[in-house]
């Protein structure tokens, strides 16, 4: 056997045994220990990694993009939900340690305190939750949540509908409007809880959310067909509406404010102690807290890093859920009253 075959065969040889030890792109695979370059090697053999996640399709078409360019070799696959149907997906995946998901991008911090001594979340290594601009100390819960964004809604129209706009809840009242009101349906997640309990609040309290009812609203399951619905003309306004950017940006004759009392939910990341991709979850997770991945996520929401260009606030500065009425019995007996008002 000449010289060069063997070393052919050697390179072979070191070749499967890499490959065996990671799983290849298409097996589970395990975590290496290491430097993060090792890391990241791991990550590129794994070659795949999936991301269930509640934020706007536009923002993550544009994580797959920009997430894409900086790991060629790396495949990302977007799974867009709500909160409830990306839990329960979750949950059962835990449930049977066979996982699909990798990452998740969630809002429901009831969940995340049920879980926090379960195995549903591995601890996060990524060298940028360590930058001082993403402030580790108020970003990461437990080790392995990691704060990635918030979510601001407030008040949106269509303005050919609505040419003069409106600026506060009380506007939604007019009786012009009845039937052409769209709300949220509050038994979506914890989040949309939190967020009727913000305007109970500061806007008039229940007796706002009685007459509000009485105006006959649409019932969406999400802000994001909500603003759909404002796009195409179908309502004239909303109730938990985001900006729209990409909407607008468009063409779509819609516009926003996010009234004189700010709300926001958190996005919290995490890596699925299930991701049969756990090197390539490590790599998206950090991404995500980078400028590019911040730069992809928080156009027309709040931002992780300071100077993001089209975020609109600071995401540790948004103030936490209610808890009060986001978790437990709280949590099931404001939804129900919520619920029976608006049915």
């Amino acid at each position: 056997m000449n010289a060069g075959k063997i070393r052919l065969l050697a390179v072979m040889a070191v070749t499967a045994v890499a490959v065996a030890a990671c799983g290849g792109s298409t097996g589970t695979t395990g975590p290496v220990e290491g430097s993060w370059e090792d890391v990241v090697a791991a990550a590129n053999n794994e070659g795949k990694v999936t991301i269930y996640s509640t934020q706007a399709a536009p923002r993550l078409a544009a994580l797959e993009t920009a997430f894409e360019t900086a790991y060629p070799e790396i495949d990302l696959e977007v799974v867009r939900g709500v909160d409830s149907d990306l839990l329960a997906k979750m949950d059962a995946e835990t449930r049977s340690g066979k996982g699909i998901g990798d990452v998740a991008v969630i809002t429901d911090v009831s969940w995340m305190q049920a879980n926090a001594d379960s195995d549903v979340a591995a601890s996060i290594i990524g060298p940028d939750f360590d930058n001082p601009e993403y402030n580790r100390a108020t970003s990461i819960v437990d080790d392995r949540f990691f704060l990635e964004g918030a979510v601001i809604l407030g008040l949106g129209w269509n303005t050919d509908l609505l040419p003069n706009g409106i600026e506060e809840p009380a506007d939604l009242l007019d009786p012009a409007l009845k039937d052409k009101v769209g709300i949220v349906n509050p038994a979506t997640s914890p989040t949309y809880l939190d967020y009727y309990s913000h305007i109970e609040a500061n806007y008039g309290g229940r007796e706002y959310l009685t007459d509000l009812a009485a105006q006959e609203p649409r019932i969406y399951p999400s802000n994001q067909p909500l603003g759909q619905a404002l796009a195409s003309g179908e309502i004239s306004a909303g109730l938990m509406a985001d900006p729209m950017l990409p909407s607008k940006e468009a063409g779509a004759p819609v516009e926003w404010t996010a009234g004189e009392h700010i709300w926001g939910a958190k996005w919290y990341g995490l890596v699925m102690g299930t991701s049969p991709h756990p090197n390539a979850a490590q790599v998206l997770a950090n991404f995500m807290v980078t400028v590019p991945g911040q730069e992809a996520t928080s156009v027309g929401y709040a931002s992780v890093l300071p100077g993001v260009t089209g975020s609109l606030a600071a995401a540790q500065e948004v103030p936490d859920q209610n808890l009060e009425v986001t978790v437990g019995e709280g949590a099931q007996r404001y939804r129900t009253e919520l619920e029976t008002l608006f049915r």
